[in-house]
């Protein structure tokens, strides 16, 4: 097993933040952030704001020669991955690793169209984290990241697998490898769409499905709705993911928000393409009926239009 001593870190939002501060620790000189043009300009100028903590952290423009990374994380939103994917290229070496870290069930299947699948994990997170003003605030000790092969025997992991548990056992990046990848990406599909979409379209927080029946008939019939496609998809989710995400969202803060739903506040476009789209498309392929997701799709892009001026 090859040792770890150098990362590249492509998109520090809310999900590259959770990775950055332990990373830049552990590996000093040996991480870096990938950025160019304003984004380049703003880090550099005023750096990234982390639980409190104001960061500067080394970064790498875009085409720049350089020795390639052991790891690239790739952590951007879903509709910058093909800008991205064309960014990274001068850090992938023969022996690189590729972590996206995005939410949806795509996104894997897209690097190693480009890559090819000697340099891809899968991988998805569990994590709740607010930003506003430049500023970032989670619980490390909570949050954690999924990550291995599409499936792992726990007693026999693969050397990409093994090398990125000894980095993030060494920085202390909390994580859990689990025995089937892909329907773990397909439970937080599940949830992502119900909640995220339900949250975006009628500007409601996480709280709304600790006390609202109302609330709690878009996320249900959402939920469904990707577990249908996930069925004929071979995905084996159904009730019993239904209710253990019942448990873990009746215990969420009541002001928590979903990223779709501060993506709108911040007057930012959202993922409602990589998360009620995908559903759509894929129901359309499949002839699996998506109402509630269809009109998900087309409700969140009507508020993004107006936002934007196009209304």
């Amino acid at each position: 097993m090859k040792k770890i001593e150098r990362v590249t870190l492509i998109g520090l939002g809310a999900m590259g933040v959770f990775f950055a501060p332990r990373l830049s620790e552990e590996l000093g000189a040996g991480f870096k952030i990938m950025a160019g043009g304003s984004r380049k300009e703003r880090l550099e100028q005023k750096g990234v704001t982390i639980n409190g903590i104001n960061y500067r952290f080394p970064i790498i423009t875009p085409g720049t020669e350089d020795e390639p990374a052991d790891l690239v994380i790739i952590a951007v939103k879903g509709y910058d991955l093909p800008q991205a994917l064309n960014d990274i290229r001068k850090q992938v070496g023969e022996h690189t690793i590729i972590l996206p870290v995005l939410n949806g069930v795509e996104s894997e299947n897209r690097v190693a169209a480009v890559y090819g699948w000697d340099h891809v994990l899968y991988s998805y997170m569990r994590v709740s984290i607010a930003m506003k003003n430049g500023k970032t605030e989670f619980d490390p000790e909570i949050g954690f990241v999924r990550f291995g092969e599409a499936k792992n025997d726990l007693d026999h992991l693969s050397e990409k697998v093994l090398a990125v548990k000894d980095l993030f056992d060494r920085s202390g990046i909390h994580y859990k490898i689990d025995e089937d990848m892909l329907k773990g990406i397909w439970f937080k599909f599940m949830c992502n769409v119900a909640e995220n979409m339900t949250c975006a379209m009628f500007g409601v927080p996480f709280g709304a499905f600790q006390t609202s029946d109302d609330a709690n008939y878009f996320r249900n019939a959402a939920m469904w709705e990707v577990i249908h496609v996930a069925n004929k998809l071979g995905i084996d989710i159904g009730q019993n993911e239904i209710d253990r995400q019942n448990h873990t969202i009746g215990r969420l803060p009541y002001e928590n928000k979903p990223s779709t739903l501060q993506d709108l506040e911040a007057g930012k476009h959202t993922e409602v393409d990589m998360f009620a789209g995908t559903v759509v498309r894929l129901g359309r392929e499949l002839g699996v009926e998506t109402p509630v997701c269809e009109m998900f799709l087309h409700g969140i892009h009507l508020i993004e239009d107006k936002m934007f001026g196009k209304i």
